[in-house]
């Protein structure tokens, strides 16, 4: 999609192929109704060619999650990534405006901020690449825009023109959003109805307090979005760590269509009791502003204290308890590889606790027993899918309606 990506050739979608096979499934399991809805076939998480795929059609096309705006606080900032082995960096500019940028020199091909020698995160004045010393604005319109380039008088050389590639970036309630497409047309039409649930919490004020990456994880990275896109698994998975706070059975998916979807489990009676017998609410969230349920889903903002979860297609999901949040951005490395990065967030003013450095401590190692326990399954998961097991038998409980909801996706944006 852009002028810089290593796109292997478009794989056959031929009658006969082996991804005409996977997507002729697609679109069979995509109609099926929720009552009767399967798993996608084996082969969607192992083919080279699915892959292939969806990187131009999903991730090249899509809005994808990246980052927090308060990662690229103040002018000058910047934050260095990678999407599909496309070097960017954003930064942002002296109106505070963001711009996403391709750090591949346009002399060349270096990249400008080699993780080798630099910082993920920083603050600059310009981008200078450390091969040659060309350098490159960062002041609004002119981002991108070729500043210098040390002895280059004696050739024939249109500086003028020389620009970095610019690409489509937005924020959406704090998080920064990118698109590799030059046609995107905003994210924001698409999400107007998740706004209208998660507006209560004002999520673009809160503070990001902890980050953690796992690089590499061995499985494909629809299976990673899909055991985060539902609770059942709470029973099994995290049966004595997320199952005794917010029960998988208790949780109420709500009825949503296209690029989105909500659900929201209530705290259990016990972890209620346990609160009120300690005179405060269980680690894990607290009562405030009537809890996290939807602003205006079922509860209509009524909900009690619990947990509310928002995804958003192909990579995000968001998981808000009264007091803290936690979101989830999945990248994809290879056809059965994915890197996955967790933030804690906690609203503006959180009262901080007198042992900080304590707390903190322990809020890391919840999240890595998490999410231990979940690459447990989606390994095991994708153990199961490369060995080539007989169809599914079985069919999606009420709680995987989002993965009911990920295959239509998936279809509309596949076939």
């Amino acid at each position: 999609m852009t002028e810089h990506r290593n796109t292997p050739p478009a794989p056959s979608s031929e009658p006969g192929s082996a991804l005409s096979t996977i997507l002729a499934e697609l679109r069979r399991v995509a109609a099926l109704p929720l009552e009767r809805g399967e798993t996608l076939p084996p082969a969607a998480y192992t083919s080279p060619e699915m892959y292939t795929r969806e990187t131009e059609r999903i991730f090249g096309r899509e809005w994808l999650c990246v980052a927090r705006a308060e990662e690229i606080p103040e002018p000058g900032s910047y934050l260095r990534l990678d999407v599909l082995g496309v070097p960017l960096v954003i930064t942002r500019d002296e109106e505070g405006r963001l711009h996403a940028l391709s750090r591949v020199c346009r002399h060349r091909f270096m990249d400008i901020l080699p993780p080798e020698t630099t910082p993920e995160q920083g603050s600059l004045k310009r981008l200078t690449c450390p091969y040659h010393t060309w350098t490159y604005r960062l002041n609004g319109q002119y981002a991108g825009r070729l500043a210098g380039a040390p002895l280059m008088r004696q050739v024939e050389f249109d500086s003028a023109s020389c620009r970095l590639p610019v690409h489509s970036v937005e924020v959406w309630n704090g998080f920064v959003f990118l698109n590799l497409d030059p046609d995107a047309t905003s994210a924001a039409p698409e999400l107007a109805g998740l706004d209208r649930v998660l507006r209560g919490h004002r999520l673009e004020d809160w503070v990001s307090v902890e980050t953690r990456t796992w690089r590499d994880i061995p499985a494909n990275w629809k299976v990673a979005v899909e055991n985060g896109s539902e609770n059942y698994h709470h029973m099994g998975t995290h049966a004595a760590t997320l199952e005794p706070l917010v029960p998988g059975r208790d949780t109420r998916v709500d009825e949503c269509d296209g690029r989105w979807f909500t659900m929201f489990t209530p705290y259990s009676a016990e972890a209620v009791a346990a609160a009120a017998s300690e005179s405060g609410p269980p680690r894990d969230g607290a009562e405030r502003d009537g809890g996290a349920g939807p602003a205006d889903g079922p509860g209509d903002g009524q909900d009690p204290p619990g947990m509310l979860i928002a995804g958003i297609f192909p990579q995000f999901v968001l998981a808000v308890v009264p007091d803290s949040a936690v979101w989830i951005r999945w990248m994809p490395t290879g056809p059965t590889t994915h890197d996955t990065r967790i933030t804690v967030m906690v609203p503006p003013g959180a009262p901080r606790p007198p042992d900080s450095d304590a707390y903190l401590v322990r809020l890391r190692e919840q999240i890595t027993l998490i999410q231990e326990e979940d690459l447990v399954a989606i390994r095991g998961v994708q153990r199961g899918l490369a060995s080539d097991p007989a169809p599914s038998g079985g069919r999606f409980s009420h709680l995987e309606r989002p993965l009911w909801q990920f295959q239509r996706y998936l279809a509309e944006r596949l076939l």
